[in-house]
């Protein structure tokens, strides 16, 4: 099943009197339980096409699809339900919020969907165990490792059960130690549940995980491999 559709997609921007093409008619489809990287040099367009998938921004033309709806049709308050209960996000600089412990930060999605309590505990607790850190409950972010932020992260994104996850350089701000423990999880996690993986990545450490490795160059994808 397709989780994932890009048809013929180009974004631009305009600065002042400059018009910079930040893709340039991408297309390329995403299967249910594919662990996909994308890949290139810095102004690729990589993350301008994961910020398409993610609903966070709007091609200038062409067409994306998530789990068979067109993206590009909703209103930005439909594009907010189909991130809040389809798409999980996990970001470079981890995004946990600061006030709340590792417990409430993986909890908060569930929150905003209105789950019960006893649903929210149960869902949580499973998390924090798949990622290790069940005894890191109660602390904050501050009294957490980076791996470990990271891997709260891992468990928030997945916390509403979504079908798609983003990471966005997951593994920028780790060592080599706690980024091969964010990605195992990761890889088990996509194992074990098929929820489908895609993210945008320098590091050859996380390209290495991949089942599919995607190049983009100057806005265009210029190979497309599996292992």
């Amino acid at each position: 099943m397709e989780v994932v559709k890009i048809e013929n997609v180009a974004r631009s921007y305009q600065v002042g009197k400059v018009e910079t093409q930040a893709l340039r008619g991408v297309n390329l489809s995403i299967e249910s339980g594919e662990f996909t990287a994308l890949v290139g040099p810095s102004g690729s367009g990589k993350t301008t096409l994961l910020q398409m998938i993610g609903c966070l921004d709007q091609p200038t033309s062409g067409n994306v699809c998530i789990n068979g709806k067109d993206v590009t049709r909703l209103n930005r308050n439909q594009r907010a339900d189909m991130r809040r209960g389809t798409i999980g996000f996990i970001f470079q600089f981890f995004a946990l919020i600061p006030t709340l412990t590792a417990y409430e930060n993986v909890e908060m999605p569930l929150l905003l969907n209105g789950h019960s309590p006893k649903e929210r505990r149960d869902r949580v607790m499973e998390l924090l165990q798949a990622v290790d850190l069940v005894e890191r409950a109660n602390n904050r972010p501050d009294q957490l490792s980076g791996g470990q932020q990271q891997r709260v992260a891992v468990a928030r994104a997945l916390a509403p059960k979504p079908t798609l996850i983003l990471a966005d350089e997951p593994t920028a701000n780790l060592d080599t130690t706690n980024g091969k423990q964010v990605m195992d999880i990761m890889k088990k996690l996509n194992k074990e549940t098929g929820v489908t993986f895609v993210f945008a990545t320098h590091d050859p450490r996380v390209i290495s995980y991949a089942d599919r490795v995607v190049t983009l160059q100057d806005g265009l994808i210029t190979k497309d491999s599996r292992s």
